[in-house]
């Protein structure tokens, strides 16, 4: 069984004020098939996780480690940890002029499978893919995230994460600026991906709603860059009724 081990990950970034430390040390641990959500204020080092995870240049890892099983992740360039099985689903997706969804798709897989995909099983799967998100199918010849809506741009993050079939995917607030159908929509489709391929996914969120329709197996409380409390789906009707209040007391990290 596939696991993502984060050990004591301390990380800092450089701003115009010198260096500012985010990470304080994290320990988390995901298995297979599991849905981790992490909930915490603004400024908590959530998205930090994320893009350290992930491989952002900006972040630097000053200890600690990042382990897929067992290889450790953080010697790894972005694209080997995508080969690897390393998913980040972005809080603002990118746009990409002058490619299309067709063509970075199908790019996408053939850089991660190692050959690019029998073409008629590929497109079938999707034009499914697409349909199943409620995507006009003339989306797949728009180019990436070009002149897309917010909802719009979260549901080519998700069918990304249906086609590539990672082992395990990071959820940046995918659940920001969606309204209540596309919600249900995005969400269905991250259901959908981990009953298709028992993926692992980590679900950063700063609202209950999206727990909703992704129920998690375990609820971690970001403060100040270090998981502040830890515990079962309950965690997060906690959250949903007391907020953040008694955490206030922590130092936020901004």
């Amino acid at each position: 069984m596939s696991v993502l081990e984060i050990k004591d990950l301390h990380v800092s970034v450089e701003t115009d004020q010198g260096t500012k430390q985010i990470l304080r040390g994290v320990d988390l641990s995901i298995q297979e098939g599991e849905i981790h959500a992490v909930m915490g204020p603004n400024g908590s080092g959530k998205s930090t996780l994320a893009y350290t995870i992930a491989g952002h240049p900006k972040y630097h890892v000053e200890s600690g480690s990042i382990l897929l099983d067992g290889a450790e992740v953080l010697t790894m360039s972005v694209d080997e940890r995508a080969r690897a099985g390393l998913f980040l689903a972005m809080q603002y997706p990118v746009e990409i002029p002058g490619v299309s969804v067709t063509n970075f798709l199908r790019t996408a897989k053939t850089a991660i499978e190692g050959e690019a995909p029998p073409i008629r099983g590929w497109i079938k799967e999707v034009r499914e893919s697409m349909a199943n998100l409620r995507m006009d199918k003339s989306f797949a010849e728009r180019n990436v995230n070009e002149g897309f809506s917010g909802g719009e741009k979260k549901r080519n993050e998700i069918l990304q994460l249906e086609l590539l079939k990672p082992k395990f995917a990071v959820l940046d607030e995918t659940d920001s600026g969606l309204d209540v159908d596309a919600l249900k929509i995005v969400s269905e489709g991250v259901n959908r991906a981990k009953a298709n391929t028992g993926l692992g996914l980590l679900l950063i969120t700063h609202y209950t709603r999206i727990l909703r329709y992704i129920e998690p197996d375990f609820v971690h409380v970001f403060v100040n860059g270090r998981i502040a409390e830890q515990g079962g789906p309950e965690l997060a009707d906690r959250l949903e009724d007391e907020g953040y209040d008694r955490f206030l007391a922590l130092p936020n990290v901004g």
